[in-house]
């Protein structure tokens, strides 16, 4: 079993347009900077990995883990030279999102700014879509 890698919120993202690219997650460049950082001290492991999970007070919420290879059904993002893995179930809820990392004095957590949403909880760990 993989090992959680940190916290992660949604934001809804309204009046934003999805933007075609490639890639079905796009990540910024502190989003790449933490993952580079978080690999550095786990040499087994290729990249992480984004799955959705039904919890919370709001249906869906995004795991992180570390991940030693990609799945089967799993779709790869790479960026910036770093890896991340979306699970086939989190896949459709993930189509223009942007990965970031935020920090601040109190927290510090990975943000997934995701047009697609159309509500969250007060905490912004579940949604719905």
């Amino acid at each position: 079993m993989a090992s959680s890698v940190v916290r992660a919120t949604v934001r809804a993202v309204s009046k934003r347009k999805i933007q075609a690219t490639r890639a079905a997650l796009t990540l910024t460049p502190s989003a790449v900077q933490k993952i580079k950082e978080l690999l550095k001290d786990q040499p087994e492991h290729v990249g992480v990995k984004v799955g959705v999970r039904t919890r919370g007070c709001n249906g869906l919420s995004y795991t992180l883990e570390y991940t030693k290879s990609k799945g089967d059904s799993d779709e790869e993002v790479v960026q910036d030279g770093v890896r991340v893995f979306i699970e086939k179930k989190a896949q459709l809820t993930l189509l223009g999102t942007e990965m970031d990392y935020v920090e601040d004095k109190l927290s510090s957590e990975f943000v997934f700014n995701n047009p697609n949403i159309k509500g969250t909880c007060g905490c912004g760990e579940s949604f719905n879509i």
